[in-house]
């Protein structure tokens, strides 16, 4: 599996898509710069996936900060295990995040390898990741795609991808979860890169705010 790495394997998936499917030409001029947003895939990137569930990319960038006052810069499991519930809300987080990132924390704790989760084929690493309670398949599919680096991940729960998509192929409307997978079908094994396009051209379209709106 070649993972995305680097800025060189975003431009030589472009180009594969573009070759796939020439209809995402225009949709790569209109994008600009393609950013790689790339993670280390331990707990870290997953509790920052975590964080940016259901809210913006602003607001996910400001609670993380405040996140990493609290516990410290590059946290890893025991760090948000010591800390009390009332403690971590008080930087922004939910209640629910807070039992999420403390059952990723004691998953941890039993033997769950997160460096070993990224090295699995996508089902399986998303069968693994969900088993946790409050980890759904945008989570596990957002983590693989900027912390594990696979190279074909398509995360079709993602509201803004499903904009991008309808707004970027003219469609009369939004297309449903299942829609936007079968569309992106075509465009194996290079979706995470289609992923990072149509959240660029999201971007694009609305005057550079970021993608990923859940």
């Amino acid at each position: 599996m070649r993972r995305i790495e680097h800025d060189g394997d975003v431009t030589d998936g472009l180009a594969e898509l573009v070759r796939l499917d020439p209809r995402l030409a225009p949709i790569v001029a209109a994008s600009g710069a393609v950013p790689l947003r790339r993670r280390p895939p331990g707990f870290s990137g997953l509790a920052r996936v975590v964080t940016a569930q259901q809210v913006s990319a602003a607001a996910a960038t400001s609670i993380w900060a405040k996140v990493e006052r609290v516990v410290g810069a590059d946290p890893g499991p025991q760090d948000f295990a010591v800390h009390a519930d009332e403690t971590l809300r008080s930087a922004g987080l939910s209640a629910a995040k807070v039992r999420t990132l403390k059952a990723v924390a004691g998953a941890c704790a039993d033997g769950l390898d997160l460096e070993a989760c990224a090295d699995l084929a996508e089902a399986d690493a998303i069968a693994e990741l969900t088993k946790i309670k409050g980890i759904g398949r945008w989570t596990a599919e957002v983590w693989l795609l900027f912390c594990a680096g696979h190279p074909d991940v398509w995360p079709a729960g993602d509201l803004a991808l499903r904009v991008a998509v309808g707004d970027g192929f003219g469609l009369p409307e939004r297309p449903s979860e299942a829609v936007a997978r079968e569309i992106a079908e075509a465009w194996r094994p290079w979706r995470s890169v289609a992923a990072r396009l149509f959240w660029a051209y999201y971007a694009a379209r609305r005057d550079g705010r970021e993608g990923m709106a859940r």
